[in-house]
């Protein structure tokens, strides 16, 4: 595989997670996978991540800016997404412009594990805004 198949199958992957195609997306992940998302919270499974996430917010999707990835030396891919998320709060308002970090690491064409950073909690737009 190479680095831009990887960047590929990460965007496919999180266009699955938006549309929660849940066992689309869990075909391409490691079924030991490690998630962490902010707060150091793990999650072993994408549905595990997504009932954590309905206490969050409505739903939320991603605006690609910019990605990166690397090839290294044992074998595995790293690949880095950056861009701002959008959606509505569980109070039913929009919010964007929230800035995202996500690194995924790839063996053998499949996701091993997937770091989030996100400033959802700092922008406040979790909280009913007028």
């Amino acid at each position: 595989m190479t680095t831009q198949e990887a960047e590929a199958l990460i965007q496919q992957f999180l266009h699955l997670m938006e549309a929660r195609d849940l066992d689309a997306a869990n075909r391409m992940i490691a079924p030991d996978a490690i998630i962490i998302f902010p707060g150091g919270r793990v999650f072993r499974s994408q549905q595990e991540m997504v009932e954590a996430a309905k206490g969050r917010y409505r739903w939320v999707k991603k605006h690609f800016s910019h990605l990166d990835s690397f090839a290294a030396d044992n074998g595995e891919i790293v690949v880095y997404v950056l861009g701002t998320l959008y959606g509505v709060n569980n109070y039913g308002v929009e919010f964007s412009g929230v800035r995202y970090v996500d690194r995924f690491v790839l063996k053998n064409g499949i996701i091993v594990s997937q770091e989030v950073w996100n400033d959802l909690a700092e922008s406040g737009v979790l909280h009913k805004m007028a």
